[in-house]
């Protein structure tokens, strides 16, 4: 069995044996939330430059509740709308997969680099749903890629709309620093 550390960067790396094994292991599911906490904090570091000490606490907080509703989401999607004949799951094993696909994430620290905000979460997100697409394929027991792509990238598109309309209800954020 990995370490916390060396599931971290095995999932970043898209080891496929780490995804399936934190899919079987029961007891990950601890890690498998300090993985989305250390990358949604990660987050939160990344956006002090445009969003001051504040934007600390709601980088992390939104970064948090974005993955948790695409984690359900896709879980609901995965296996209900687009499951394949050999699909069997439950929601444990999607999270605690999905939870390591945060790992790339931690990378969001450094938009802390002025200048180079955008370009850091812009690729820790293009590096986390790929992330994703492996975890999704190997926890909802895909044999097609491109069904595990589908799956996510519904998901992502229903969570924008979900947290779009959120941020709309609170006032664009606004109600949010206040």
């Amino acid at each position: 069995m990995y370490n916390f550390k060396n599931r971290i960067i095995g999932a970043a790396k898209l080891e496929i044996s780490i995804y399936e094994e934190v899919e079987s292991d029961e007891k990950a599911m601890g890690q498998a939330v300090g993985v989305v906490a250390l990358s949604s904090v990660a987050a939160g570091i990344g956006s002090i430059i445009e969003g001051g000490i504040i934007g600390i606490f709601w980088g992390t907080v939104s970064a948090f509740l974005s993955w948790f509703i695409w984690a359900y989401l896709t879980y609901f999607i995965g296996t209900r709308f687009l499951p394949e004949p050999q699909t069997r799951s439950n929601p444990g094993e999607l999270l605690r997969t999905i939870g390591f696909s945060s790992s790339p994430g931690l990378i969001r620290v450094l938009g802390i680099i002025p200048g180079l905000s955008a370009v850091i979460f812009f690729l820790a997100s293009i590096w986390m749903l790929v992330a994703m697409v492996v975890a999704v394929r190997q926890a909802l027991d895909y044999r097609s890629t491109w069904r595990a792509v589908g799956v996510c990238l519904i998901g992502w598109i229903i969570q924008v709309l979900i947290l779009t309309l959120l941020l709309s209800i609170l006032g664009g954020g606004q109600a949010l620093a206040a």
